[in-house]
C-alpha cells in the first residue's frame, strides 16, 4: 500500500481547498492508497497557528500595506533566513509523524509542508517523494527553499515555469498543470435547470459577484460595486457573500432599496459554484489562486478586486496582462470600469477566449498521474 501526506495550512482557503481537491481525486481513482492530510503549522503547534492565522487575517484585513511588507521582505534579508531557521526546528517535531507514517508521497499546497519535508530530506529522515503545487498566479521565494528536495514542482502558467527555470530549478522537475480544482467544473449542467434553481432568467447576462471576502476587504468599495451593478437595466447579478453576514446585510438592503428582487439573487456561502459558473457571462472576485482557477476552467472572464498586496495583486497583475480579466484599481470609478466592460460584448468575448487559452480543467488528474 502507497501511503501519501498531503500538507496545507491555514492561511487563506485556496490551499485547504487544493489539498482536499487531492485527496478526493486519489481516493476515487487510486488503489491501496492511504492518505492522511495535514494542516502542517498546527500539527507543530496548535497556539502557533492560532497566533500566525490571526497574524495573518488581521493584517490583510487591517493593515493590507503591513502584510505587503511581511510578504516581500520574507523573500530575502533578515526575514528569510528567520523563516528558514524557525522552519528546521519546527521539521524535527514534524519528524515524528513521518517515522509513523512512513510516507512514500508528500504533496505540499504551501511552503512551509515543502519547507520542512525538504529539510527533513536533506536528513535522510526520509525518502518519500515530494511534491509542490504552488497555488498562485505568480511566484515566490519561499516555495523554492530547499529545492534540491523537491521531486516535482506544480505551476498554474508558463510564466511561473520560466520563473522557477531562471531560479535554478530543473525544467524536468516542472509540469504547468494548473492549480488543483474540484472535478465539477469539468461537468456540463442544463442552463435551464440551474436557472430555474436559482429564480434566475437563461436568458439574461449573468454576473457571479464573490463579494463576501475571507477577510472582509474592501467593504465599502465593495458595497458600491453591487450598487453600480444594480443600475445596468439588461443584467443579473448572483452576489455571494459567504459567511460574511454585515456584507449579506448590505447587499440586502440594496436590493430591497432598488427593487432589484427579481434580477439581483443575494448568496450566503453555497455548494453550487460549479454550476453558477457554468450559467454566468462574468466573474467579478478578488483574484484568490483557488477562485480564478475555477473561473478560467468555466472558461470565464474575470473582473478582480480587492487584492491583498502581494500574491493577490500579482495575480492580478498577470491576469490583466494575460488579457482575460480586468483589475478594478483603488483610484478608479466601478461605474465607468463595469461600463466599459459590460455594454461591450466583444471585449467580454475576447477575455473569454483568453480564460479558455489559461484553463487548466484537469489540473488534478495531471497532477495525479505525473506523481504515481
Amino acid at each position: 500500500m502507497k501511503k501519501v501526506l498531503i500538507f496545507y495550512a491555514s492561511y487563506g482557503g485556496g490551499h485547504l481547498s487544493a489539498a482536499k481537491s487531492m485527496k478526493e481525486y486519489i481516493e476515487k481513482y487510486y488503489n491501496n492508497v492511504q492518505i492522511e492530510m495535514i494542516d502542517c503549522v498546527k500539527y507543530i503547534n496548535k497556539a502557533l497557528d492560532r497566533v500566525t492565522t490571526t497574524a495573518y487575517r488581521e493584517m490583510a484585513k487591517k493593515a493590507p500595506w503591513a502584510w505587503e511588507k511581511v510578504y516581500y521582505k520574507s523573500q530575502n534579508g533578515l526575514l528569510a533566513k528567520v523563516s528558514t531557521t524557525s522552519n528546521k526546528v519546527m521539521a524535527v517535531k514534524m519528524a515524528r509523524l513521518f517515522r509513523e507514517f512512513e510516507p512514500d508521497v508528500v504533496i505540499s499546497t504551501h511552503p512551509f509542508g515543502s519547507q520542512m519535508t525538504s529539510y527533513l530530506k536533506q536528513k535522510r529522515k526520509t525518502n518519500c517523494t515530494l511534491a509542490t503545487i504552488m497555488t498562485d498566479f505568480a511566484p515566490h521565494d519561499q516555495w523554492l527553499i530547499g529545492h534540491q528536495f523537491v521531486d516535482f514542482y506544480f505551476v498554474s502558467n508558463d510564466t511561473m515555469k520560466d520563473a522557477l527555470i531562471k531560479n535554478d530549478i530543473p525544467e524536468h522537475k516542472i509540469s504547468v498543470s494548473g492549480i488543483p480544482i474540484s472535478s465539477r467544473f469539468s461537468q456540463s449542467f442544463k442552463k435551464e435547470e440551474i436557472c430555474s434553481c436559482f429564480s434566475l432568467s437563461p436568458n439574461q447576462k449573468t454576473i457571479l459577484f464573490f463579494g463576501g471576502g475571507e477577510y472582509g476587504l474592501g467593504k465599502d468599495r465593495t458595497i458600491r460595486i453591487l450598487d453600480c451593478l444594480s443600475d445596468f437595466p439588461d443584467i443579473q447579478v448572483v452576489a455571494i457573500a459567504g459567511k460574511n453576514k454585515k456584507m449579506k446585510q448590505e447587499f440586502e438592503r440594496i436590493v430591497t432599496q432598488k427593487k432589484k428582487e427579481k434580477t439581483i439573487k443575494v448568496l450566503p456561502f453555497t455548494d453550487k459554484v460549479p454550476e453558477l459558473m457554468f450559467i454566468s457571462d462574468l466573474v467579478i472576485t478578488k483574484p484568490g489562486g483557488l477562485t480564478v482557477s475555477e473561473a478560467l476552467a468555466s472558461h470565464l472572464p474575470l473582473l478582480v478586486i480587492n487584492p491583498i498586496p502581494g500574491q493577490e495583486e500579482e495575480n492580478a497583475e498577470f491576469l490583466e496582462n494575460s488579457g482575460c480579466a480586468v483589475w478594478l484599481k483603488k483610484k478608479e470609478d466601478p461605474q465607468v470600469l463595469l461600463t466599459s466592460v459590460l455594454n461591450n460584448d466583444t471585449k467580454l468575448e475576447s477575455m473569454k477566449e483568453h480564460s479558455t487559452k489559461l484553463a487548466k480543467p484537469n489540473s488534478t488528474q495531471v497532477i495525479c498521474d505525473t506523481i504515481f
